[in-house]
């Protein structure tokens, strides 16, 4: 028998993989041209000034490249943090570090701070929203621990109540993954919230992990508050057990770079560049002088957020006619009910859609898993609108289209 990490086994087919499945035995209705909402992938061109950089630097190919990454791109991200939040700058010395995109970071930050034997009464727990990215899922699995879903409320703005899980539970949470804005919802935490999941920490010791990798895209004239930002107006001038990770690939529409950063807790961050200088994660010199390039530049980055925000203003109205949704806080997804006319579940109407109208959406419930006795996605759809603006509305036209003849039927 070959041997095997049994944690692996924990793990769920990606969301995608059971969309796939989902669809196996369907044909799309050749009348139309396939719309894909499903996945979140960024489809605004990259800028020119990006595409630049990368062919200016390819020199920095025939050099191996450093973990803790240059200083020159480590000073652009705190600078840009200092921008964006109006906080003093972070030390690019010792609070920065440049990873390859906020996914692998997410999942290699459980691998660093998680103590599997630390935990009284059992494996140490990670906190996740629920619905949820799935790496924080098999990050915990694979660091020897066990997530604890906390559900998204849609009464609190789709923030979990933390105050309803038991002290008994808290005792044994090593890291806490926390999304703002949320995926899928949209959601951005205040002030408040942070409080609470700061003063939670300092009871009981976890790690925050604050993914923010769509902070950059919003439609109000505030921007969203970031965990680095709360808290210093919180006096945690020294980010105490918390990380911040966030990303270029929504910001300037480069997933494909795969370059971001985590900023904080000095401890954790020299902990974690010494995990990552054994896991081999370092960052290409040519995509480190193009990320320079890209943290230091806003011009792009308020045209890529005026589409975001042409976008939702003539999509939303469609889609609220047949479903139950809202414009989020921020991010590039809607989170719909679907059954505000019709009595169908998230992954038949998902499925039908597809067969009759040839449109990809992402059912609710492969987001989320079920917990404390509900699937919080159950009877939803993620809808992530990153195509041009013509493409999304022709598929709000043809989802319209299709709920209403599902109502009618």
């Amino acid at each position: 028998m070959t041997p095997v990490n049994p944690f692996l086994n924990k793990l769920q087919p990606y969301p995608f993989e059971k969309l796939k499945q989902l669809f196996a035995d369907v044909k799309p209705n050749p009348e139309f041209k396939a719309i894909s909402l499903g996945i979140g992938e960024p489809k605004h061109p990259t800028p020119a000034l990006i595409k630049q950089a990368l062919t200016a630097h390819l020199d920095g190919l025939a050099s191996y490249p450093s973990t803790m990454g240059s200083e020159a791109l480590r000073a652009s991200i705190s600078q840009w943090l200092a921008r964006r939040y109006a906080i003093p700058a972070l030390d690019p010395a010792t609070q920065i570090l440049p990873v390859n995109g906020s996914r692998e970071a997410l999942f290699a930050l459980a691998q660093t701070v998680i103590t599997p034997a630390a935990a009284p009464n059992g494996l140490p727990l990670v906190i996740c929203p629920n619905p949820f990215y799935q790496i924080y899922e098999g990050a915990a699995y694979l660091a020897g621990a066990e997530p604890y879903f906390a559900n998204a409320d849609p009464a609190r703005n789709f923030s979990p109540d933390y105050k309803s899980i038991p002290a008994d539970v808290w005792s044994r949470v090593q890291l806490l993954y926390i999304c703002s804005p949320g995926n899928p919802t949209g959601a951005v935490l205040t002030l408040e919230d942070w409080k609470e999941l700061f003063e939670l920490s300092d009871r009981y010791g976890f790690v925050i992990a604050a993914d923010e990798c769509y902070s950059e895209i919003y439609f109000k004239a505030e921007a969203p508050l970031g965990s680095l930002q709360a808290a210093r107006a919180l006096g945690r001038d020294s980010y105490p057990r918390l990380i911040t990770l966030s990303s270029l690939s929504k910001r300037s529409n480069v997933p494909g770079m795969r370059s971001g950063f985590v900023a904080g807790d000095a401890e954790i961050i020299k902990k974690f560049l010494l995990y990552r200088t054994y896991h081999g994660s370092a960052m290409s010199p040519t995509i480190q002088s193009a990320s320079v390039v890209a943290w230091d530049d806003e011009v792009h980055v308020q045209e890529n957020r005026d589409k975001y925000i042409k976008k939702f203003a003539q999509v939303t109205p469609v889609l609220q006619e047949v479903l139950d949704v809202g414009l989020p806080d921020a991010g590039f997804y809607l989170w719909a009910k679907v059954d505000k006319l019709v009595s169908i579940s998230d992954t038949e109407y998902a499925k039908r859609l597809y067969q009759e109208y040839n449109v990809t959406v992402l059912p609710g419930s492969y987001l989320a898993r079920d917990a404390h006795g509900i699937n919080p996605g159950q009877n939803r759809i993620r809808m992530a609108l990153v195509a041009e603006v013509e493409e999304c509305m022709e598929a709000a036209t043809r989802i319209a289209a299709f709920t209403k003849k599902l109502a009618s039927a």
